[in-house]
């Protein structure tokens, strides 16, 4: 037993390793991105034309460095504020599926090829499932919309009455600069923290543990291992930065890459928690469409990628690291260093959140998990409308589990 423990962190380790560097510079991304690009104050762009809005929603997702749980509340500020039901929708999906921080993991564990295929592929169900839900509904008048300008560096005025020629003289670079290090390094990295390190010691596992040859058989690649994924993977919760090094640990047992893409889709856009909401905020049918576009395109996309590597006669398995193979281990272990230095504390949330769930004491000390994904500042990440209601005025269903935490999440 203690060789099998000593194997997987070391197995543990030296993924954790390879990943820290970009990890560091995923959060960089999206600190910057917190403080220059809010999804509210693009809002109006998102509630006329039926298919450039879902265009527009669908990009802006890809770099938001946003899981399952946090995307919830900026979408429904965005549905708030007047985008259509489609454009919400392609949020929803593009938003989870990708980011900043999961685009420089996946260079970094996988291979370049997988790095552009994740976000085509997260832009194209994102698409897909917006396109669709503007098409079959009724078209609707534009409504009007008032999108939230208010100060992301520290909220010192609203933005609607302060010029915004005046306000740029609020803050200076330096000023921005140090909110968005303050973001990365705070907020965002305790809702990643905990699960990603859960998949790195995961990945180890599967390494030292699973023989190849099972890996080889049921999930080798074709439609019978993708529908097997998506079983496993719909209501099941892991974010898109932790789903990274599981996915790495897999391909090298012989799983598909197309195989890969599929959990890669799956797993960070949908669970239960936030499939509950999604109902409440776009109704029982987007929802449905929500999930068929994910799957379809998923299967679509991962069966494509499989064919793409063995059109060119790529080994997956050979390229699993190869595009950060230069680093200097130096470099990887100061990085590693740096990003255990910045979890000890989210961590700790996340450890003592889990455990005061399991107990029934998760609404003390504000509930330090927060929400079913594991996060603790899901409403903080960018800035939002406070609990925003769905259009009918109605709350938004929440499932029992849930409802001492739900306020950290909606």
């Amino acid at each position: 037993m203690l060789n099998f423990i000593c194997a997987v962190f070391q197995s543990s380790w030296e993924i954790y390793r390879q990943a820290a560097p970009y990890i560091l510079f995923g959060l960089l991304v999206g600190g910057l991105l917190k403080v220059f690009l809010s999804p509210a104050a693009v809002a109006a762009h998102l509630g006329s034309g039926r298919i450039s809005s879902v265009f527009k929603a669908a990009l802006l997702g890809i770099p938001l460095p946003l899981c399952s749980c946090g995307v919830l509340p900026a979408a429904a500020t965005l549905k708030k504020q007047g985008a259509n039901n489609g454009a919400v929708t392609a949020f929803l999906i593009s938003t989870p599926e990708s980011g900043v921080d999961s685009i420089a993991i996946t260079w970094a564990l996988l291979d370049p090829l997988m790095t552009v295929a994740r976000p085509l592929a997260a832009f194209l169900s994102a698409f897909v499932a917006g396109l669709a839900e503007n098409l079959l509904q009724k078209p609707v008048a534009d409504s009007p919309i008032t999108p939230d300008l208010s100060c992301t560096v520290d909220n010192c005025c609203s933005g609607i009455d302060c010029d915004p020629k005046e306000h740029r003289r609020h803050h200076s670079f330096p000023e921005k600069l140090f909110a968005g290090l303050k973001f990365a390094a705070g907020e965002l990295w305790d809702d990643l923290a905990g699960w990603f390190f859960v998949g790195i010691l995961l990945a180890g596992v599967i390494t030292v543990l699973v023989p190849d040859a099972v890996i080889s058989r049921y999930l080798g690649g074709g439609l019978s291992s993708m529908l097997l994924v998506l079983v496993v993977g719909i209501p099941l919760y892991i974010c898109a930065t932790a789903s990274t090094p599981i996915a790495a640990a897999l391909i090298l047992k012989g799983v598909s890459p197309g195989t890969a893409l599929v959990f890669l889709l799956v797993g960070p856009a949908t669970n239960i928690t936030s499939l509950s909401v999604l109902v409440g905020l776009l109704g029982r049918r987007a929802t449905l469409l929500y999930l068929v576009s994910i799957a379809v395109v998923g299967v679509f996309c991962g069966l494509l990628l499989d064919q793409v590597y063995q059109g060119l006669g790529l080994s997956p398995q050979a390229l699993v690291g190869s595009a950060g193979g230069s680093r200097s281990g130096i470099v990887m272990t100061l990085a590693a260093i740096a990003l255990l230095g910045l979890s000890v504390r989210p961590l700790y949330r996340t450890v003592r959140g889990w455990f005061r769930r399991s107990g029934g004491n998760e609404a003390e000390e504000g509930g330090a998990a927060g929400c079913g994904c594991g996060c603790g500042h899901a409403q903080g990440d960018f800035p939002v409308s406070p609990s925003p209601a769905p259009p009918s005025g109605k709350p938004f269903p929440v499932p029992e589990s849930e409802k001492e935490t739900s306020d950290d999440c909606n």
